[in-house]
């Protein structure tokens, strides 16, 4: 993540600064795509009842969309620093604050799935244990 101080598009050309920008958007994009992918794998694991699986799968997930984050982030104070750093609209980086957020709201959604299939695991074996005396 950026430093508070530091401002890389000091001295950028227009040119410059719009790919500087499209990198950083491509950055939270694959970030995104890949804790999606995790997030998916989670789910996948939580179908199988491989909840340790799951909750390895979830942690790496969290610390993939972070460093989305943290990229998002530091454009968002850049902008609000203004001159230089300011952003303007640029329909890519919409795009992938909006990837990011989605991928936020798949994270928390199987991180649920979890909870909730691993209380039905334990109410099933406590049946289990129970028919079975």
């Amino acid at each position: 993540m950026l430093e508070e101080e530091e401002n890389p598009m000091l001295g950028m050309s227009e040119a410059e600064k719009t790919e500087y920008i499209v990198e950083q958007a491509m950055g939270i994009i694959m970030a995104s795509g890949d804790a999606r992918t995790l997030a998916a794998q989670a789910r996948d694991a939580i179908a199988e009842s491989r909840f340790d699986d799951a909750r390895d799968l979830l942690k790496r997930a969290d610390k993939t969309q972070v460093e989305g984050h943290n990229i998002q982030t530091a454009m968002i104070q850049g902008d609000i620093r203004g001159g230089d750093e300011k952003l303007g609209y640029h329909v890519l980086f919409a795009h992938a604050q909006d990837t990011l957020m989605t991928i936020q709201v798949e994270i928390n959604l199987t991180k649920s799935m979890l909870k909730q299939a691993e209380a039905y695991e334990t109410r099933l074996k406590a049946l289990e244990d129970k028919l079975a005396n």
